[in-house]
Parts: C-alpha cells; sequence; structure tokens
C-alpha cells in the first residue's frame, strides 16, 4: 500500500459563532450553547468580547446605530453595551460550555478584552478581521496566552497578510496562528465567497502557520463542504436560533437545524475523500461475483 493510498481528509473543526446573537440576554446565550452542542455537535462555541468605550472613538459612540431598527440603544455605543457580557458572565459562559462537553471561545475586540479573557485561559482566542492590525493587542496575546490565536483575514490585503504572519513569527507564534480565508460581507454572495483563497492561504502559508480555516459569512452550508475539500481544518459560522430576530448578524447566521446540517455533511464528505484500500472493496466483493461481466461468462451463456 502506498502512502497515496493511505490519505484521508481528516475532518475539519467546526466553531459555531454565537457573538452577540444572544441578545445581551445570558438564559438566550445558555440556551444557544445546549442546541450548538448537543443538536448540532459543534466542536466550539465563540463569543465576542469588546470594551466599546476603549473601542469606539467618541463620535462613533454617540452617534445613532447605521440600522436603526437593530439598535439596541439610542446610540452605537449604548447598543454595544447592551449586548456586552461582563468577564464574569464569559466566566460562566465558558462553565457551561464545559458542561456540555463543547470548547469554549472568544473574538476580543480591544486590549482590555484581550486581557480578560486570556485570564479566562480558554482553548483558543480569535482576532477578527476589523482588530488583525492592532499590533499591540497582538503582541500581547502572544507574549501572554499559550493557546492557538486565530485570526481572520477579511478587508486585509495581501501586504498585510504577509506582514502579520511576520509578525507573529517574530514573536515566535507563528505555530500557534490559524488563519482564516473571509470575505467581510453579511450575508456575502456566493460570487464574493472567493473559496479559492483558501488553496492561496495554504499555498503562501500553510507550512509557516498551524493551519488555515474558513470564516463564511453566506448563506446555506454548501460553501463550507467545498471549503473542507480545499483543505479548511476550521470552519466559523455565525449561530442564531432564529433568523428573523432584532440584531444585523442573524440574516447571515445558520439556524440550528442548517449547523446540525454543516457538523454532518463536513464530517461525511470528509470521510468519503479517500483512496480505495484495497482494489476491490469488501462491500464490492459479493456484487462483483452476482454482476460483473467478463468475456468468459459472456460466451459460456451463449
Amino acid at each position: 500500500m502506498t502512502d497515496l493510498q493511505t490519505i484521508q481528509a481528516i475532518p475539519p473543526k467546526v466553531i459555531a459563532e454565537i457573538g452577540c446573537n444572544h441578545k445581551g440576554d445570558m438564559s438566550i446565550a445558555k440556551e444557544m450553547i445546549h442546541v450548538a452542542a448537543y443538536f448540532c455537535k459543534v466542536d466550539v462555541i465563540k463569543f465576542q468580547k469588546r470594551n466599546p468605550v476603549e473601542l469606539l472613538s467618541g463620535e462613533e459612540y454617540n452617534q445613532p446605530h447605521p440600522n436603526l431598527m437593530h439598535s439596541y440603544g439610542d446610540t452605537y455605543g449604548k447598543h454595544r453595551e447592551f449586548l456586552e457580557f461582563s468577564v464574569e458572565q464569559h466566566r460562566q459562559l465558558k462553565e457551561w460550555c464545559d458542561e456540555t462537553g463543547v470548547a469554549y471561545s472568544t473574538s476580543v475586540w480591544d486590549m482590555t478584552s484581550a486581557r480578560e479573557i486570556t485570564a479566562l485561559n480558554p482553548c483558543l482566542i480569535k482576532i477578527p478581521s476589523a482588530c488583525n492590525l492592532c499590533f499591540d493587542m497582538l503582541s500581547y496575546l502572544c507574549e501572554n496566552y499559550d493557546g492557538e490565536i486565530h485570526l481572520s483575514f477579511g478587508m486585509t490585503s495581501r501586504s498585510e497578510e504577509h506582514e502579520i504572519v511576520e509578525f507573529f513569527e517574530s514573536k515566535q507564534a507563528s505555530k500557534r496562528l490559524v488563519l482564516y480565508s473571509c470575505t467581510s460581507g453579511y450575508p456575502v454572495t456566493f460570487e464574493d465567497i472567493c473559496l479559492y483563497e483558501i488553496s492561496r492561504l495554504r499555498a503562501e502559508f500553510g507550512d509557516r502557520v498551524k493551519a488555515i480555516g474558513f470564516s463564511g459569512h453566506h448563506l446555506g452550508v454548501a460553501a463550507d463542504v467545498a471549503a473542507m475539500t480545499l483543505g479548511a481544518q476550521w470552519i466559523e459560522r455565525h449561530f442564531t436560533l432564529d433568523r428573523t430576530w432584532k440584531g444585523t448578524d442573524h440574516a447571515a447566521s445558520l439556524e440550528p437545524d442548517g449547523m446540525r446540517r454543516l457538523v454532518r455533511d463536513v464530517r461525511n464528505v470528509s470521510k468519503a475523500l479517500a483512496y480505495k484500500q484495497d482494489e476491490l472493496l469488501e462491500c464490492e466483493q459479493e456484487q462483483r461475483v452476482k454482476l460483473k461481466r467478463t468475456a468468459t461468462r459472456t460466451n459460456a451463456a451463449r
């Protein structure tokens, strides 16, 4: 048996990003954890952590939400404050995740949030596309957090990609860095998903970082299966209980059955991505006896 024949795909890890889709309600967040873990069977559940006063300028904080029907406050800053959980609430979220056997993680958007979440020591910390050039925060994580650092490349130029990877290499942290192919749109049209970016990232950075993933904001789950076949080792999708809920992320999120099907499909297709271990598989042997036509048998039948 050759090495080529033994190759089989490894199922990607699936992250259900609850983000702020809990609507600022811990009871909804707990229900979402249970549904994602028990019904959808995801590997990781991810939230978000922001300090709006630190993250936003005074002008940004005090301006109205750009889409008032989705606002939870009379300014954008108050909207963000309403949706924010404290570090103690995140500690509780982590405990709930631990109880259900699913990993807890969080995106961090500012230095204060990075410090707070580092203290919880999750299995991974995510850097969103919007913050991947915040090198002071990246430096803090490289120096104070020992787990995997996942980072999305949405809204990022090619030169910036190389700058980011070179920064992690300078911190001796590139081998715990996971890069995500990502298009920052909500939702993203199929024409803008650009799945071959996964192949490009693997070619350019695959031997320099720990893994390449895919973070999608599209509709359906077909593209995620394709992403896996192109080599994505992590798949991240926004998760909600109801896509009609108030909030801008829900429309680009998967509901429970969609997330369940995504997990099922990528795991099943990963089993199918293999070479035959023998020229004739065991399941073929009986069918060969019954169905296989040969010249000898055909002449004998005459």
